[in-house]
């Protein structure tokens, strides 16, 4: 049998696996029952397993029956602070929500683990499964290079392979692109300090709110005139706050905003350029802004020669139709990008929309409505099987 037939065979307990962890979504670096719920579904594998220190990670070795290298796959383990409105019989009740679909990328990681233990004898080498959590906006995956999962396996790896589901894709299409395939995030924290006083008297005050809406504007029209739009910026504004009731003048006005890239000037030269726009509207009303502009994620750079191997290994697994080429990258940002930066390797979406549901019509991850059909568990876990036999063998 291959490994997508003993994957299919498998379906059930990924399925229950998936659903167990859905309906219990936890936040951050700290994980620990979804911790707890791994170790579970690894017992009883030849498998070293270690548990990190200052995350609820998870990284597991097996060693292969064979010499050779090593390979990494990753699958993360969080979820979002987003109320689940989806209407799914295990949706979760704690106000989290796995509404990235990471429930999916866990159990298809774990199932890859079952399938290349079965296998272990044939392996040409080792592989390690990393179990990470805070991908979102936590970088675990950061701190997990700083606890040595790189040199898990005694050596570091020669490539790396992640999956990410998307409900903005057929279901069961692949898809990756080479070179950069996700932006790089920074985060832009203003706070626009003046003076407050009575609605009825603006002029004995200092009103931080219209300048605040004049720089949240502002923003915007800067992007499309000081950027090439080949090297592009997006900034968009989630948070702004200001005020207590509607006859106060308050003394503060804040907002929040992610700032995405896809090269390290781009990002240098948007960190300096908001920072000046922004002080110098508050001057021109007379106030003072206090700006945080900080660096997160890099850009998600695929390595070539590794893509054309996961794009080719898609072909012949699961056919010339389930491969379809990204066109552009896609302005979300990973912390996979840690990984990607110190090992070769490459970053592969997985389509988990409903069959025969066009995805155009479906609401995106991290929606409170967002659904990933579990149709596309076994897909997933022979996909990274396959990858790490075929990469080791090669």
């Amino acid at each position: 049998m291959s490994l997508h037939d003993d994957a299919l065979a498998l379906a059930p307990d990924l399925v229950r696996l998936r659903h167990d962890l859905h309906r219990f979504p936890e936040l951050g670096l700290d994980l620990p029952r979804t911790q707890e719920r791994v170790l579970r579904a690894l017992e009883g594998l030849p498998l070293e397993v270690s548990q990190g220190s200052a995350l609820s990670s998870v990284t597991a070795v097996l060693r292969g029956g064979r010499p050779g290298p090593a390979v990494l796959l990753r699958g993360d383990m969080d979820g979002l602070p987003v109320t689940e409105k989806a209407p799914v019989p295990f949706a979760a009740g704690n106000g989290a929500m796995h509404a990235c679909g990471h429930d999916l990328h866990t159990t298809m990681l774990a199932g890859a683990a079952h399938l290349l233990a079965a296998r272990r004898e044939q392996l040409h080498g080792d592989v390690v499964f990393m179990f990470q959590p805070g991908e979102e906006g936590f970088d675990g995956a950061g701190a997990m290079l700083a606890e040595g999962v790189l040199d898990a396996a005694g050596r570091r790896p020669v490539a790396a392979y992640a999956l990410h589901v998307t409900s903005g894709m057929r279901h069961g299409e692949f898809s990756s692109r080479r070179g950069p395939i996700m932006a790089a995030s920074a985060s832009l924290d203003v706070t626009v300090h003046g003076a407050g006083g009575h609605g009825s008297a603006p002029h004995r005050a200092k009103d931080p709110i219209p300048a605040a809406c004049e720089m949240v504007t502002a923003l915007q029209t800067m992007v499309t005139r000081r950027f090439d739009v080949f090297d592009p910026v997006v900034i968009t504004v989630g948070l702004l706050r200001a005020g207590s009731q509607r006859n106060i003048i308050p003394e503060t006005a804040r907002f929040e905003a992610t700032v995405r890239t896809f090269s390290a000037q781009a990002q240098a030269r948007a960190g300096d350029a908001v920072v000046e726009l922004v002080r110098g509207i508050a001057a021109a009303h007379g106030l003072r802004a206090q700006v945080e502009f900080v660096p997160g994620y890099p850009v998600t750079e695929t390595d070539g020669a590794e893509t054309d191997f996961l794009a080719d290994t898609v072909r012949e697994v699961f056919g010339e139709e389930r491969y379809q080429p990204l066109p552009n990258p896609m302005t979300g940002s990973e912390d996979f990008s840690r990984i990607l930066a110190a090992v070769p390797g490459s970053l592969g979406w997985l389509g988990a929309a409903p069959k025969g549901v066009d995805p155009e019509n479906l609401p995106l991850n991290h929606s409170p409505y967002a659904e990933f059909d579990d149709a596309v568990l076994p897909d997933g876990a022979a996909l990274y099987a396959e990858l790490a036999t075929r990469r080791l063998a090669s």
